[in-house]
């Protein structure tokens, strides 16, 4: 875990958590910018926006070594903002958040945009605590009523081409779409992260990384309405543990194979989450179509399962609704995956499903202490392999079809 963050960069923030230990109590050597100085207010109703981006501007221009932007208590009515660091001279921002960042009450004026709070090109920026309602249920409902009018929503939180960069404390509250995106970035440690939306709310996945390298996403509960975690084309050293996921879709690598010019996934670990009512558990799933992508080097430990519908599934024919179905074979390569210490209920009879491509069959799977039970107790769990090949160690229930 040490490769994730250099031990430099957790030092620089040990003053930080200090202050929040102590209520803010900021020190005489600490450059803070407080967002009401710069005319921001805390009542929810005033548009913030302009404080917000002028309190950035001023902490990037910053001659100290490590600004702070301080948010006090209150709630702040934020529109879509870009948080550049293309002028920034600062190596390291702080962002202290004892508030509430609020969306606009229209959905529109989120919706239309592809970003609620979007970082681009920053580098060394911390976000410490806070609460983001991006007030999704009226747009999630727009889209429930059939209306073709309805804006695709946004992204609630957006870190691009950026690196060493920490998110931690932060709750997510009801997101338009995505929660939270991890995408052409290095170095990035979130923690303690809490999300929240929906078990029915459409393509709220709580975290998604991709084009990216060296991750971390730790101690951290996802409630929404997609997957809990997605994993895109391009992400190396993924790092997970103690996630808890549910309602949602589990933790799912892809959907890949979506372009034929495809980077590979590869060096994703989960250790010690549990799946609680979720449509899968541990899924890989690639488009039926030819891609150069792949994935390898993924080791799953240490999870448990509860009443969860497909547990274990790789899905290499994955059309969600069935409808516009490539009908191909997927050209990504799966190899090198590894289940140990799975233990659980599946709320289907079929808990384990290897479904490969068969112009590019799955190889070196590995299953090892994998025991999980189907919730109807008159019926035997039952595991499912096509175009799979690999080798089971230790008790694995139900039987491995490897």
């Amino acid at each position: 875990m040490g490769r994730l963050l250099d031990i430099s960069y957790f030092l620089s923030l040990f003053f930080i958590l200090i202050i929040t230990i102590l209520n803010n109590p900021f020190s005489s050597a600490t450059q803070v910018y407080d967002v009401k100085s710069f005319g921001a207010k805390p009542d929810g109703l005033s548009d913030s926006t302009k404080a917000f981006l002028n309190a950035w501007a001023a902490a990037c221009a910053s001659t100290a070594s490590s600004p702070v932007i301080y948010v006090p208590k209150g709630r702040y009515l934020l529109h879509p903002a870009v948080f550049s660091g293309r002028y920034c001279t600062s190596a390291h921002i702080t962002i202290l958040i004892n508030g509430t960042l609020v969306a606009p009450a229209d959905y529109r004026i989120l919706g239309k945009a592809n970003n609620w709070l979007s970082f681009e090109g920053v580098s060394g920026v911390s976000i410490l605590g806070g609460a983001f309602d991006a007030k999704g249920p009226a747009l999630w409902a727009c889209k429930a009523a059939g209306n073709q009018h309805c804006p695709s929503g946004a992204t609630t939180l957006s870190f691009t081409n950026s690196n060493n960069i920490m998110i931690k404390g932060m709750l997510s509250l009801n997101s338009q779409m995505f929660h939270i995106v991890i995408n052409g970035c290095s170095n990035v440690h979130l923690q303690g992260v809490n999300i929240i939306a929906s078990g029915n709310s459409p393509n709220t996945d709580g975290i998604h990384v991709q084009r990216s390298t060296d991750i971390a996403i730790i101690r951290s509960t996802i409630r929404t309405g997609d997957d809990c975690i997605s994993i895109g084309p391009g992400t190396k050293n993924l790092w997970m543990e103690g996630i808890e996921c549910g309602p949602g879709h589990g933790i799912s690598i892809g959907s890949l194979a979506k372009d034929l010019e495809e980077e590979g996934v590869q060096n994703v670990t989960v250790k010690n989450a549990a799946f609680t009512g979720t449509q899968n558990g541990l899924r890989i799933k690639s488009w039926a179509r030819p891609s150069k992508g792949f994935v390898k080097g993924v080791h799953f430990e240490g999870v448990t399962m509860d009443n969860v519908q497909s547990p274990i599934v790789i899905d290499q024919n994955y059309c969600p609704h069935n409808q516009g179905c490539p009908s191909q074979e997927s050209g990504v390569k799966v190899s090198d995956v590894t289940y140990k210490g799975i233990r659980g209920t599946s709320a289907t009879k079929v808990a384990v499903k290897f479904d490969c491509s068969a112009a590019n069959p799955c190889t070196s799977l590995r299953l090892e202490d994998v025991k999980l039970t189907y919730t109807n107790e008159d019926q035997v769990a039952q595991a499912s392999c096509s175009n799979a090949s690999g080798k089971a160690y230790g008790l694995v229930q139900p039987n491995s079809c490897l």
